[in-house]
C-alpha cells in the first residue's frame, strides 16, 4: 500500500538530531510523501530546512491558533517571504482552537484570516485546525463562516487552485457529518488522523465514507495523536498505516485502487507549482 502522511511535526523538539532515522522507518512502512506544517516563525524555517534536506518532504508554513498572539507584523512578513518558496506547497497549520484557547478568539480569528488570504493569493491550500470543547461545535461553525466569507467554495478558490483542486484541507478531522458535509459542500479535502480512535471521535467512522476518494487523506499530526499500537508520547510518520487500514476499511469510495488513492489524493492537493 502507498502511504503518505499529510501532516507531520518532523519540526518538532521531539524530533530533534533524529529526523534521518525516523524517515527512514517511515520508508520501510512505504511512506511515500510527508508534509510538514509549521506553526510559527520558527518552526516553518525548520520546515524548509528538513525539506532542504531531505527531498521527498515537502514543508508548509503558517502561523497555528495558539500562536495567533505571539506572531507579530514581522514575524508575519517572514511568513509571507517564506510561502512564496516553490517548496512550499500549502499555507498553515492555522485554524480556530476554542478548547485550549491559547490565544484570544479575535486573535484566533484575524489570524486565520491572513493565512486564507495568502492562501487564495498564492494558491497554496490552507491546513486548518479545528478544535471545540466536547460537546460544541462553535470552532467548526465559526470556520465554515470564515471560510465562506474568504471565497472557499466559489469562483475566487476556482479561479485560484482549478476546478478539481481542494482550496483547504481540514486536518486531524473532529466534527459532525453534518459539519463534514458543509466543507466537502466547499470543495474542501479532509484528513483522517489517529484523533479518530479517542471518544468523543466517533463521528468520523461516518464521515469516511462521505469523503471522496480524491480529497481524503491520512496523516499522524506527530508526535501527536498517537493511534491504537503506536507509541504514546511520540508519534511517528511510519505509524500512518494503522490509520490508513481504518479509513480503508470504511472508505468504499476508494474502490479497487486503494492502494494508490491516499498517494494520488496528496499528490491532486499538494501540487508544487500553482495550476
Amino acid at each position: 500500500m502507498g502511504l503518505v502522511d499529510s501532516h507531520c511535526h518532523l519540526n518538532a523538539d521531539r524530533f530533534a538530531g533524529d529526523e534521518e532515522a525516523v524517515l527512514e522507518r517511515a520508508r520501510a512502512a512505504a511512506v511515500e510523501r510527508i508534509l510538514v506544517p509549521g506553526w510559527n516563525v520558527a518552526s516553518s524555517e525548520r520546515a524548509l530546512d528538513l525539506v532542504s534536506r531531505f527531498a521527498w518532504l515537502d514543508a508548509s508554513v503558517g502561523v497555528h491558533p495558539h500562536d495567533a498572539a505571539k506572531v507579530d507584523d514581522a514575524g508575519w512578513r517572514q511568513i509571507v517571504a517564506m510561502a512564496s518558496d516553490p517548496r512550499v506547497v500549502a499555507i498553515g497549520e492555522t485554524g480556530l482552537d476554542y478548547d485550549r484557547v491559547f490565544s484570544p478568539i479575535l486573535d484566533q480569528l484575524a489570524n486565520l484570516r491572513r493565512n486564507l488570504q495568502l492562501a487564495l493569493e498564492l494558491g497554496k491550500p490552507a491546513i486548518i485546525h479545528v478544535r471545540s470543547k466536547a460537546g460544541r461545535s462553535d470552532a467548526q461553525d465559526a470556520t465554515v463562516d470564515e471560510l465562506r466569507a474568504a471565497g472557499f467554495g466559489t469562483q475566487r478558490a476556482v479561479s485560484a487552485f482549478g476546478q478539481d483542486r481542494p482550496a483547504a484541507v481540514i486536518h486531524s478531522f473532529s466534527g459532525s457529518v453534518e459539519y463534514a458535509r458543509r466543507i466537502l459542500d466547499l470543495g474542501l479535502a479532509i484528513s483522517i488522523s489517529g484523533l479518530a480512535f479517542r471518544t468523543g471521535e466517533e463521528a468520523t467512522a461516518d464521515v469516511v465514507p462521505l469523503v471522496p476518494a480524491e480529497r481524503l487523506l491520512v496523516e499522524t499530526d506527530s508526535p501527536f495523536l498517537s493511534p491504537p499500537g503506536a507509541p504514546k508520547g511520540r508519534n511517528e510518520p511510519e505509524w500512518v498505516r494503522i490509520t490508513a487500514t481504518w479509513v480503508l476499511d470504511r472508505a468504499p469510495s476508494l474502490g479497487p485502487s486503494s492502494a494508490d488513492s491516499f498517494v494520488l489524493g496528496y499528490d491532486r492537493t499538494f501540487t508544487r507549482s500553482r495550476p
